[in-house]
């Protein structure tokens, strides 16, 4: 049995802590995204919107698209967030809220992320559609747990360490393997590659406006890479968590970004709403079944 303080529940309703929603509103695909108002703009394309909540910046809608049951939930900025989401998300799934213990038979979640990124390779156009067949976490959070079935490439993770003389002061990187299930669903459109997660956007994406930075060439490095074939095609800041964490709990993860500025030539599309939603409707019809 989970104890009370691990598994938070609202006192008003006992509904999950931060989410603020109960197992009754779990739809099994969750469309992720990083800002709050990107919600409305995919559960504009629902058939109907069945269920509506938001607690701080997670806003959450429940609907029907082709008939089908889905979700859009925003997370907000981070690994660190998307590591409250999955887990709530998955005691949500797999737990009797009631009794704190785990349910019998396991619930599978499709968690699949909308969000923007920038661009690592100078052959990569903007506006281009990026899915994350790997996820490389720069930010270190998934070592708080333990790793055995977060689906480590680990061939790939002593590459990446030789290849860009990883700094010991800097969180040891870990790379780990989107959901292939969902992967197969997308037609040939979509650029395919790694995704590196930095746990920020200025210094940690070797951005820097007046701190010196420990690594201030991190973008140019970063696109030099080359593990087993394959290159990192974009920059983010929550994939590495949500498809480590989501492997370990037995969940369906895949990424999907618009690459909306290229940080080698430093080029960026303002207006990006237009294209936005156009990915938007495609993953709504290649990915929901």
């Amino acid at each position: 049995m989970i104890k009370k303080s691990e598994l938070v529940l609202r006192a008003e309703d006992n509904t999950i802590y931060h989410l603020g929603i109960g197992p009754q509103h779990l739809a099994e695909t969750i469309l992720l995204v990083g800002d709050p108002g990107r919600v409305s703009a995919i559960s504009f394309f629902f058939d109907k919107i069945e269920f509506q909540h938001q607690n701080r910046e997670l806003v959450y809608h429940l609907g029907r698209y082709k008939g089908k049951r889905i979700a859009v939930l925003s997370t907000g900025m981070g690994v660190d967030n998307i590591d409250i989401i999955v887990t709530e998300l998955d005691a949500l799934a797999n737990i009797n809220l009631v009794t704190g213990e785990t349910l019998p038979n396991h619930r599978t979640l499709q968690l699949i992320r909308i969000g923007t990124c920038g661009i690592l390779q100078p052959d990569v156009p903007l506006l281009s559609f990026i899915a994350s067949e790997y996820a490389l976490g720069l930010d270190g959070m998934i070592y708080y747990y333990k790793t055995e079935n977060a689906h480590f490439q680990k061939d790939m993770m002593q590459q990446f360490e030789q290849q860009m003389n990883w700094s010991p002061l800097l969180p040891k990187p870990y790379i780990s393997k989107c959901s292939q299930r969902l992967l197969s669903k997308l037609d040939q459109n979509y650029v395919r590659g790694i995704t590196a997660t930095a746990p920020g956007f200025y210094g940690p994406q070797g951005r820097t406006i007046r701190a010196a930075l420990l690594e201030p060439e991190l973008p140019n490095k970063l696109h030099n890479i080359n593990l087993n074939g394959n290159k990192i095609i974009n920059l983010e800041m929550e994939s590495s968590c949500l498809f480590a964490l989501s492997n370990i709990l037995g969940h369906d993860a895949l990424t999907i970004c618009l690459g909306i500025a290229k940080r080698i030539t430093g080029e960026f599309a303002a207006d990006y709403h237009k294209p936005m939603q156009q990915l938007i409707q495609t993953i709504l019809d290649d990915v929901i079944d």
